[in-house]
């Protein structure tokens, strides 16, 4: 234990709306942004309120904003983070804060399901499973997206999501692309129409700070630009 600590800045309330709290944290080995916090809410301020479950980078339930970056507060330390002495943790962007460090997670997960990120399945138990090429270039574009955990970091991170609240955003729409390369999934013109529409895929300017942030090291903005393209084909041969 070292005798060194942290300046640790939160910002808390209601759309950040509250006054930022300071608190003197001591500093320790391997600690991370995550450890942080519960020495605050454990010594010092038993009232602040955020998420975590696993502490182990699966569920991504401890994802906060630090320095102004998204980021999954148990696999972030503190000594990559902090600038002089100094750290900055706030809640999630783009979306609703509930209390503290925590916000409503309900709009993101209501784009998921606008974006038809749902299964589609016409088959009954007693229908043969629907075979799959595993060396597809859909399969793969498939697999490419499944370790998607809904931690909102790519989310958060989206400045078209900012400016556009009727936005999908880039995990709904990563979850869309999976599903419209899946083989065992019946909905792709429910998918097509859905990511087509006012909120969709063409809303999206390529920034690509959902890629860059992803904690899995996913790719959502390839994800999107698949989706332009499918759409596009869509409409064409539609005849516009």
């Amino acid at each position: 234990m070292s005798d060194a600590s942290h300046r640790v800045t939160i910002e808390r309330g209601p759309d950040g709306d509250a006054v930022p709290q300071v608190f003197e944290v001591p500093a320790q080995d391997n600690q991370t942004v995550l450890d942080v916090v519960s020495w605050i809410q454990q010594h010092v301020d038993p009232t602040l309120s955020y998420r975590f479950a696993c502490r182990v980078g699966m569920c991504g339930s401890c994802a906060m904003m630090v320095n102004g970056v998204p980021r999954w507060t148990c696999r972030t330390h503190i000594s990559k983070v902090v600038k002089g002495g100094s750290v900055a943790i706030g809640p999630l962007r783009n979306l609703p804060v509930i209390k503290d460090l925590v916000v409503d997670m309900d709009p993101f997960f209501d784009k998921w399901v606008a974006a038809e990120g749902v299964h589609h399945g016409t088959r009954t138990r007693d229908d043969p499973i629907a075979p799959v090429d595993a060396g597809s270039a859909a399969r793969v574009a498939a697999d490419a997206g499944i370790e998607c955990i809904n931690c909102s970091v790519c989310y958060a991170a989206c400045d078209t999501v900012a400016g556009n609240d009727a936005y999908l955003g880039p995990a709904p729409l990563l979850r869309a692309w999976t599903l419209l390369n899946d083989a065992k999934d019946e909905g792709r013109a429910a998918i097509l129409e859905a990511v087509s529409g006012s909120g969709g895929c063409h809303n999206c300017h390529a920034m690509g700070s959902c890629t860059a942030y992803c904690p899995n090291a996913l790719d959502p903005m390839s994800a999107i630009a698949g989706l332009k393209r499918e759409t596009a084909r869509a409409f064409f041969r539609k005849g516009g």
